[in-house]
């Protein structure tokens, strides 16, 4: 090969590395865009009621409606973008938060809540979930996955970082109409971006995903290696778009008929229903009401719970870098571990005020708050191929289901004895076995090789 032909090469690497960065980076702002109304429930909550008069119930109610949307709706989301393309299924999630945001400043009854907040925020929000994530990653990058799924993953919980301390100065100093009309005018903004700069697949753009060529082969992480048993090839490859043809919501019913008669999905989904109980559904709805039952201070302790998502970006991000180099079975099993132990200490931890222990909780349990997302989507992968996005997210809708299913019982578990510590410690039960899940998943092509000695 000559200089000209080496420099040729080298010139087209370098200019596929540098747009796959660009790329991501657009993918981001349209997940931090998306995220902004993650924060939105929690600032609204009080004024609604003021304004409205509406019980906190009925509020909750619609809340409720987009979690369990917010989780159905990524599987068939992941469809959509094989079918239609990723920029015009985020641009028009973008339009449904902006439309669910901005039309609550015309409500007048509780109904038209739960079809603002809960479907169509519900709806828009779901397709912008983590379903897009695994759905770009698999796409956009093969060196590097599991680092850009982690920075994409830690992504909306910056969005809600970003817009939390924002709205409440907004709600404070002016009206709630404002904090929503702020809301839906940010997602306005990045529509036209993604519209102008987000593109389906490298080859829109005549480039290779970064990392797609022979010479980086031999950079696969060492528990893919061939001499352990895993195929070389498969999961490293940019995964394939379903033909046109196929329906959406066929593409995303047929992959989780295929996927559900196997053992690892149901792994997957069991150990990810977990991790949203443990985190969504306990920590993040009923960690200010049970601090606040011992006294703390209820700006105190949601100052705390904002720590928590500050030391989630390190932790993801890190697990993101982790995962490209260590099985991920194995990272889940850490993950869930540690979490179970931590659950099962905080009952002990909660005092009037945030003594140390209480912060060293919320640093470990910051960490690991979504650090089990890019060993998940890995597994997925890896398992369920060019499916794997729309796959992960019926993994993930399990995780809302999980969240929803335990933010009930735990409040159940307070009203009946005075004490939420049943809850936490159930929960630490639960991680435990969300651990015990993940290290029985088989790596792809073992099972395979034994019943053919067999």
């Amino acid at each position: 090969m000559d200089d000209v032909t080496l420099l040729e090469n080298r010139v087209k690497r370098t200019r596929s590395q540098n747009l796959a960065w660009a790329v991501a980076a657009v993918a981001l702002v349209s997940i931090v865009g998306a995220a902004g109304f993650r924060a939105t429930p929690g600032v609204l909550i009080e004024p609604l009621e003021q304004a409205f008069g509406w019980s906190r119930g009925t509020i909750s109610a619609a809340v409720s409606i987009n979690l369990v949307l917010y989780g159905l709706t990524s599987p068939f989301a992941a469809a959509l973008m094989e079918r239609f393309g990723m920029r015009r299924v985020v641009a028009g999630a973008l339009l449904l938060v902006a439309a669910g945001s901005g039309l609550t400043v015309f409500m007048t009854a509780s109904w038209q809540l739960m079809l603002l907040w809960g479907v169509l925020v519900g709806l828009g929000t779901g397709s912008m979930a983590l379903a897009f994530v695994a759905t770009f990653t698999n796409r956009w990058f093969v060196k590097h996955r599991g680092l850009v799924t982690g920075v994409l993953t830690a992504g909306g919980a910056a969005g809600q970082l970003v817009f939390l301390p924002l709205l409440a100065s907004l709600v404070q100093a002016y009206d709630w109409r404002v904090a929503a009309l702020t809301v839906a005018g940010s997602a306005l903004l990045v529509v036209p971006l993604v519209l102008w700069l987000l593109r389906d697949d490298p080859s829109d753009l005549g480039i290779t995903a970064y990392g797609a060529s022979a010479s980086d082969s031999s950079r696969q992480p060492a528990w893919t290696a061939g001499s352990r048993g895993l195929p070389t090839s498969g999961p490293d490859a940019p995964a394939a778009a379903a033909p046109a043809s196929t329906g959406a919501a066929r593409r995303a019913l047929g992959a989780l008929r295929d996927a559900a008669k196997t053992r690892t999905f149901w792994l997957l989904a069991g150990g990810f229903a977990i991790c949203g109980a443990t985190t969504n559904g306990l920590v993040g709805t009923h960690f200010i009401p049970a601090a606040h039952d011992h006294g703390m201070p209820t700006t105190t302790a949601a100052s705390l719970l904002a720590l928590v998502g500050v030391f989630d970006i390190v932790g993801t991000i890190a697990s993101g870098w982790l995962t490209d180099r260590f099985d991920p079975r194995w990272l889940l099993g850490v993950y869930y571990a540690l979490r179970g132990l931590s659950l099962m200490l905080l009952p002990e931890l909660f005092a009037a005020d945030p003594h140390p222990s209480m912060l060293v909780f919320i640093l470990f349990y910051g960490l690991d708050w979504v650090a089990t997302v890019p060993p998940t989507i890995a597994l997925c992968r890896q398992h369920f191929g060019a499916s794997a996005a729309i796959v992960f997210g019926w993994v993930f809708a399990s995780h809302q289901f999980g969240a929803a299913g335990i933010a009930l019982v735990a409040g159940l578990v307070r009203d009946s004895s005075g004490s939420y510590a049943a809850a936490f410690y159930g929960a630490g039960l639960l991680s435990l076995a969300a651990t015990a899940m993940s290290l029985a998943i088989t790596r792809p092509g073992v099972l395979r090789r034994w019943r053919l000695a067999a």
